[in-house]
């Protein structure tokens, strides 16, 4: 019996790890919807590229960091288990991509390549791991203070703050270094669109994403015997109260609408093995208004050319997520306790902390040592034909 709960923890694993590695396809359609049509070719190579390197990294660097461990030993001993802390990695994985591929959203179409991967390199080999590690492997202390000092360590089951905080403000620095693309913002105030190139390639990415979260959520309880239906549910609603809040706010816009499930799940990840099915739901409510709101006011009122949003969906969003578990999670609001607000907004700011001074020390040095954008003349004619040498139509049928 031993034996076959040991092979069902790698299946169980290694399935959640298929469907979060499904997830980075909707990131790419995701972009690849939202960007011009000349851009359409780079949002597919950037999202693979990226998922290729960040392996690297956190294979040789990341996952020691984070876990201490490392697969410097012989396959008969990594195969021990039914190669259980392999899938394992390849599960974490999938998690740690998802910084890159969050990033690659805000600096679209008019970022240089290379740049780029250098920065997915060091941010998931580095930067990522460290904050993983403090809070998914007690490392360095600061979870053992808290619980001596709030009676709670930094709760975050499926990663709001860890992957979707940390991405979201690590975009953030790298979109303000980049610069707003050419001809967004007129010199007089005003301000130029940049319209979707694909409304339903835009949708597929958004529901590709909306199915493997629920890999993202219930499979991060890591072993079969710790699966919950909890965590399913509240995934499930907090989805629908994001959608239906973008739906009201947004007035109908279908970016508002394909993105507000995902505001709900980014917010629902930290406390979905805590919270009662309508804290989930008022949970993914306010996420989807508030990135209704807040994609809103950075894009017209700051002028910060987030393309897609990342900042207010993944920063905003999944830092409330980490409070809201602190909130929904407690047992006077109908969760099942074990959780302190404090602990929980103290790990949100360090997370916020670490994502900032990481993302500029990385971004800002690649500026100043080989610059993050391409030219005017590269930019004007698209990512595709100046960094691929190739567009996603033929000529005739661009629309560009």
């Amino acid at each position: 019996m031993e034996s076959l709960k040991v092979s069902n923890d790698a299946l169980f694993i290694l399935l959640g790890a298929i469907m979060v590695l499904a997830m980075h396809a909707g990131f790419a359609f995701l972009e690849l919807g939202t960007v011009r049509r000349k851009n359409q070719v780079n949002a597919l190579v950037k999202i693979m590229a990226d998922f290729a390197v960040s392996t690297i990294a956190y294979f040789f660097i990341g996952y020691s960091i984070a876990y201490g461990v490392n697969f410097f030993v012989s396959a008969e001993t990594l195969a021990q288990k039914s190669g259980y802390d392999l899938v394992k990695f390849f599960f974490l994985l999938t998690f740690a991509a998802a910084i890159p591929a969050i990033v690659s959203g805000g600096i679209a179409e008019r970022a240089k390549f290379n740049p780029q991967l250098i920065a997915t390199f060091l941010l998931v080999g580095f930067v990522y791991p460290f904050f993983e590690g403090i809070s998914w492997n007690d490392a360095y202390g600061f979870q053992a203070w808290l619980l001596a000092q709030f009676g709670a360590k930094f709760h975050d089951f499926a990663g709001s703050v860890v992957v979707h905080t940390v991405g979201g403000w690590i975009g953030l620095v790298a979109v303000v270094l980049l610069g707003a693309r050419r001809g967004r913002y007129n010199k007089d105030g005003g301000i130029s669109a940049h319209p979707p190139s694909s409304i339903p390639f835009l949708a597929l990415g958004a529901w590709i994403l909306t199915v493997g979260w629920f890999g993202f959520n219930v499979m991060s309880a890591q072993s079969i015997d710790k699966i919950s239906g909890l965590v399913a549910v509240n995934s499930l609603m907090a989805m629908v109260g994001g959608t239906l809040a973008a739906l009201a706010i947004g007035k109908n816009d279908p970016g508002f609408v394909h993105n507000g499930p995902l505001a709900g799940l980014v917010a629902i990840c930290a406390g979905s093995d805590l919270m009662h099915p309508l804290g989930a739901l008022v949970t993914g409510g306010v996420a989807g208004g508030l990135f209704v709101f807040m994609f809103t006011l950075t894009q017209n009122r700051w002028k910060i050319d987030d393309v897609l949003g990342v900042w207010p969906l993944h920063g905003l969003c999944g830092a409330w997520g980490g409070l809201a578990a602190g909130i929904f999670g407690l047992q006077a609001f109908g969760g099942l306790g074990g959780v302190s607000f404090m602990s929980q907004l103290l790990g949100t700011l360090l997370g916020i902390g670490i994502a900032l001074v990481g993302s500029f020390i990385i971004y800002g040095g690649l500026k100043k040592i080989m610059g993050l954008r391409m030219d005017a003349e590269e930019e004007f004619n698209g990512a595709d034909l100046s960094i691929h040498k190739i567009s996603a139509s033929p000529e005739r049928e661009s629309g560009w």
